[in-house]
């Protein structure tokens, strides 16, 4: 019974991570959106790796196939 509570604890915290890293590629979209239209290209930059960082981790938890 354990296993199963813990289990379902885990796909639990998975979600909400999910849930987290969604409202934050949400929060980097419209930051890059804004950096484009400063041509603030130091923004532009910072903001494409984090959103590469953030499409890897929503891969790694498979969260493109939800």
């Amino acid at each position: 019974m354990k296993q199963v509570v813990h289990i379902i604890r885990k796909a639990d915290v998975e979600k909400q991570y999910i849930n987290l890293l969604n409202l934050e590629l949400d929060y980097e979209l419209a930051t890059l959106h804004e950096a484009i239209q400063q041509e603030d290209e130091k923004q532009q930059v910072k903001s494409k790796n984090r959103l590469t960082e953030i499409h890897s981790e929503l891969e790694k938890l498979h969260a493109f196939n939800n």
